[in-house]
């Protein structure tokens, strides 16, 4: 990673360019809404500060210097904003409502990415939600929260239903709406979105089918989701990272700018 500019410190500069780098993936696997949905880290520090996006641009043009440190007021932070255009440091309203309320209630979740993908919002408009009919579905056996939709989440009283539905999971299908993920490391916050919107597509995928659904055992379905937490699913989750982060090796002068 080259030099952090003036006023940002070296490990905010590092979290600038893993965040950078994973709207740039979030892209190359076609899961954007051009400028709308977004993903946030907590500023590595005392204060409660986090990065997100700045309003406007696409999540392939994301560069570590384009996004936007607030607190949790919505106030921003950042050192550049003196003397700067406004919009500059524009976010997305509901991103700050959606974000702000994770970050103030689960301090484990680092990170934390939402999407309105075509497979997560056709499955959040089923009233059975995520079914147990795929490995990747299994994942989130009963580790998977649910929110009603309440409108665009421009109302700073949703915060506490929200969070209140998160519970303790990482992961979380917003009703009409799409999908929410988080994780104590970008590599699991990433890897939380690749599963869970895979498990989506693979459920669509199989009702348009027009043929009966198997579902495993109940049983096999706690057993599998338990698999997913064996000894070995740190390391798995990083090199599933890091293989990810080669797909886009060849960008990583722009979104490190």
């Amino acid at each position: 990673m080259n030099s952090p500019p003036e006023g940002i410190g070296h490990e905010e500069w590092a979290t600038r360019c893993e965040l950078a780098a994973l709207y740039r993936l979030v892209a190359h696997f076609r899961m954007t809404d051009l400028i709308d949905t977004h993903i946030s880290a907590r500023v590595p520090g005392p204060e409660a500060h986090f990065l997100i996006n700045r309003y406007g641009l696409l999540f392939e043009e994301m560069r570590a210097s384009d996004l936007v440190k607030i607190d949790l007021d919505g106030n921003v932070v950042d050192g550049r904003a003196h003397g700067a255009p406004d919009a500059r440091f524009r976010i997305n309203r509901a991103g700050f409502t959606i974000h702000s309320a994770v970050h103030a209630a689960r301090a484990d979740l680092h990170w934390v990415i939402h999407t309105h993908t075509a497979a997560g919002a056709a499955v959040s408009a089923q009233e059975a939600g995520l079914l147990p009919i795929s490995q990747h579905a299994l994942k989130f056996h009963g580790r998977l929260a649910y929110h009603d939709y309440e409108g665009i989440a421009l109302e700073l009283g949703e915060r506490e239903r929200l969070v209140a539905d998160l519970g303790r999971c990482n992961a979380m299908i917003l009703r009409n709406h799409g999908l929410l993920v988080g994780g104590a490391t970008v590599a699991d916050a990433f890897h939380e979105l690749w599963f869970l919107e895979r498990a989506c597509q693979i459920q669509v995928n199989a009702l348009a089918g027009g043929m009966p659904i198997r579902t495993p055992p109940v049983e096999v379905q706690a057993l599998t989701a338990e698999q997913f937490e064996s000894g070995e699913s740190a390391e798995i989750v990083q090199l599933t990272w890091q293989a990810a982060r080669r797909l886009i090796e060849a960008q990583a002068g722009q979104y490190q700018a």
